[in-house]
């Protein structure tokens, strides 16, 4: 009776270890979980909450109140495409990462420039937009400001944390930082600054014959640049964008928004 209890006990022992064998090796105790879905996030949330500046043609008020441009429209698209309503933030520019990693924004969708910092500290789809930095000061002294060796003297406006910023950085000129690129326009306007560096696209919008600025001129271009969409590091909104971009531009939607900006010149195909 023993002799069969033993053969039992043994043959217990080793379907057990059989057992144990089939299951998946449990996590170790320093192995991070699972990153959660951003796409399911945002879509729990009924929500893609959007961080932009006041920035013409890209994003801007109406008459109305409502945000309008060429990203605006396409933000408000792509979150009409994975089922949810696109809800727009204005941020500090300069705070664009910390707004983003904590949640109180899901992208940053703002004509932002594809620098390293930014591809570092984001995860960005392939861009959608050519752009440029450019130089503008009152159109009565342009002719003077046409070499980046003429502008050493002048005191610039720039847009803290943007591509301006550091193309001034980059060209060793005077600069003083504003919240938006709105405000640097301004303060050339009413002659607080000798000139401000902006984003090209938004320099065609906003200055010359017929704008808001008719008084001010662009000369000089200091960089080259693209613009991309920014989302939380990892996140599966990357997969998303990139579907919805692809259909949207094969489907002419994109032409068409860039056509009603102005913009479509500096498309890039999908």
């Amino acid at each position: 009776m023993k002799k069969i209890f033993a053969m039992l006990l043994v043959a217990a022992m080793v379907f057990a270890l059989c057992a144990c064998g089939s299951q998946p090796a449990a996590p170790a105790a320093n192995q991070a979980p699972a990153a959660d879905s951003d796409l399911a996030y945002v879509q729990g949330n009924g929500k893609l909450v959007v961080g932009i500046t006041d920035f013409a043609p890209m994003d801007y008020l109406d008459a109305s109140g409502n945000w309008i441009g060429f990203d605006a429209d396409m933000a408000k698209a792509f979150a009409e495409s994975i089922g949810v309503e696109a809800e727009f933030v204005e941020i500090n520019w300069d705070n664009k990462v910390l707004e983003l990693n904590g949640k109180s924004i899901d992208c940053v969708w703002n004509g932002m420039t594809l620098t390293d910092a930014v591809q570092e500290a984001m995860s960005c789809p392939a861009p959608y937009c050519n752009n440029a930095q450019v130089v503008v000061v009152k159109a009565e002294v342009a002719d003077q400001y046409q070499t980046v060796e003429s502008l050493a003297e002048l005191n610039f406006a720039v847009e803290a944390g943007s591509a301006g910023a550091e193309a001034a950085a980059d060209a060793g000129l005077s600069c003083q930082e504003f919240d938006t690129q709105a405000r640097a326009l301004m303060e050339v306007q009413a002659g607080t600054s000798d000139a401000c560096i902006i984003d090209l696209l938004m320099a065609g919008a906003m200055i010359g014959e017929g704008t808001s600025y008719p008084d001010l001129s662009y000369t000089v271009s200091l960089t080259s640049e693209e613009y991309g969409v920014g989302f939380r590091k990892g996140s599966d909104l990357v997969d998303a964008y990139t579907a919805f971009y692809k259909a949207a531009y094969e489907a002419g939607t994109v032409m068409e928004v860039a056509t009603t900006y102005g913009v479509q010149e500096s498309i890039i195909p999908a």
